[in-house]
């Protein structure tokens, strides 16, 4: 198993992670690798129907399978997937602390939450710490699989309903500290940098802020890792609570 290593995520670029690249394991009908998948739930059941659920797709593979947060640790390690299917509530050690735990290592997989708590603090917990999206279990298969390709390919994914409580959250006592403390944050932003960031808390892709915005795909790629590194954030889906936390929205 791999050494634990305590850097943060990106803490060099503050650029999302490359792919983990695993030799040998191409698709050898696209010659593309597959998204190396691990599934994390206490219930035997749930693994199974995800497992099953992603079998009909050739472009995702099921690496592994964990069924507490101690084990997603060691599964992070041990088996180098790209993105991590995270329940909560769990014995042991929950999801929300094993997804502190791996997103503040190095070249950490991305996580996706997928649970059938959609209470507030759980979301805004997930996401500050460094989950890439958050699905309620009766997501869609269809959605669930196109979240696990939208995070592969440097996107974050919310449901829905996760949105309309970021807007809510907004709103809530708390909201004028979280308010100027965002503000202050992003007070060293240039002009661009700003409007890259508001569009991303839009829930606008890269090529979407190029087209907005009039610039090629890799100066749009360069202003996203810019502002990684200078909000110091582990992904896309922080910039956006962050934008909505300064109600730029």
């Amino acid at each position: 198993m791999a050494a634990l290593n305590p850097a943060r995520e990106g803490a060099a670029t503050g650029a999302p992670d490359p792919p983990r690249t695993v030799p040998g394991d191409e698709n050898t009908t696209t010659g593309q690798r597959p998204i190396r998948l691990a599934i994390v739930d206490d219930d035997p059941l749930v693994r199974a129907g995800l497992r099953i659920l992603v079998g009909g797709s050739p472009d995702i593979e099921v690496v592994a399978e964990a069924g507490d947060g101690a084990e997603a640790v060691v599964v992070a390690d041990a088996h180098w997937p790209d993105i991590m299917l995270m329940d909560i509530r769990m014995p042991r050690v929950d999801g929300l602390i094993a997804t502190r735990r791996i997103r503040s290592r190095e070249r950490a997989p991305q996580v996706i939450v997928l649970t059938t708590f959609d209470a507030d603090e759980y979301v805004l917990e997930a996401l500050r710490g460094g989950a890439s999206g958050f699905l309620l279990k009766d997501t869609p298969p269809r959605e669930i699989l196109a979240a696990v390709r939208s995070v592969a390919a440097g996107a974050g994914t919310l449901s829905p309903t996760v949105i309309r409580r970021l807007i809510d959250h907004v709103a809530d006592p708390e909201a004028g500290t979280r308010r100027a403390r965002a503000r202050a944050r992003l007070s060293d932003l240039t002009d661009r940098e700003r409007e890259v960031a508001v569009l991303v808390g839009r829930g606008r892709s890269n090529a979407g802020i190029g087209a907005e915005l009039g610039m090629s795909l890799p100066t749009v790629k360069g202003h996203v890792s810019r502002l990684l590194s200078k909000l110091d954030l582990n992904n896309r889906v922080q910039i956006a609570l962050l934008v909505h936390d300064a109600e730029l929205i």
